[in-house]
């Protein structure tokens, strides 16, 4: 299980965006974190991976405190994040990118190019891309190359910002499509913060909504039927 407890961040120490978050990640499950617009969703999560050190409150994986490891050695613990502006390379091909992503067993090409084949596996159309610039693709095949890239290095735990920004609906159908056969046909745990509300709440297994940094309602997405009550969706 991946956790926040009483979590506090800012970007100066005593003004803390988020106040008292506390969420659980359960496993095998996707957790949807939402609200509106600038209530520190994205900031959350950027602390959670550690890019931005906690004012105060614990992140737990697996019930171990990573709250002092760096965010490269994270992801040798088995947590990901992929965030809300694409990064992946787009003057390099697919196959580029994804080589890239196998970084923690470089030194493995054997491995390497297992993992790249189990991503042609999971994307087939990127098997056919795999020598094409990368910048040429769809926005949603390279949501597919960036995601590809990240579960390179096998993570336990899959942090996801604003998964389908930017991406027209048709695309972001199919990143949302992606990321419940993450969760169901591999296990994958996922945590994303969306503002997508109702695409959100349709593949999530349990919702947190978050008002001004702090937690405000959370539970199952059937106990959400008063959206306007909820997050003034009307």
């Amino acid at each position: 299980m991946f956790e926040v407890k009483n979590l506090y961040v800012g970007y100066y120490k005593d003004l803390n965006i988020i106040q008292d978050l506390s969420i659980k990640v359960r496993p095998n499950q996707i957790t949807a974190v939402l609200g509106a617009n600038g209530v520190g969703k994205s900031t959350a999560l950027k602390a959670m991976f550690g890019f931005l050190r906690p004012n105060a409150g614990e992140v737990l994986l697996e019930g171990e405190s990573i709250i002092d490891i760096p965010a490269y050695k994270r992801i040798l613990k088995g947590l990901a994040y992929i965030p809300q502006q694409p990064g992946i390379f787009r003057d390099m091909s697919v196959q580029e990118n994804l080589e890239l992503g196998g970084w923690t067993f470089r030194r493995d090409m054997k491995q390497v190019r297992e993992k790249i084949e189990q991503n042609y596996e999971r994307f087939p159309v990127l098997r056919d891309k795999r020598k094409q610039i990368t910048g040429e693709l769809s926005g949603g095949q390279q949501r597919m190359v960036e995601i590809g890239r990240t579960l390179m290095s096998e993570p336990k735990v899959l942090l996801v910002d604003e998964p389908t920004a930017g991406l027209s609906k048709m695309l972001a159908d199919e990143v949302y499509k992606m990321l419940v056969d993450l969760r169901d046909k591999e296990g994958l745990t996922i945590l994303i913060v969306d503002q997508e509300i109702r695409k959100a709440l349709k593949i999530a297994d349990y919702v947190y909504v978050l008002e001004l940094g702090k937690n405000k309602f959370e539970g199952k997405p059937s106990d959400f039927d008063d959206l306007e009550k909820a997050f003034w969706v009307g």
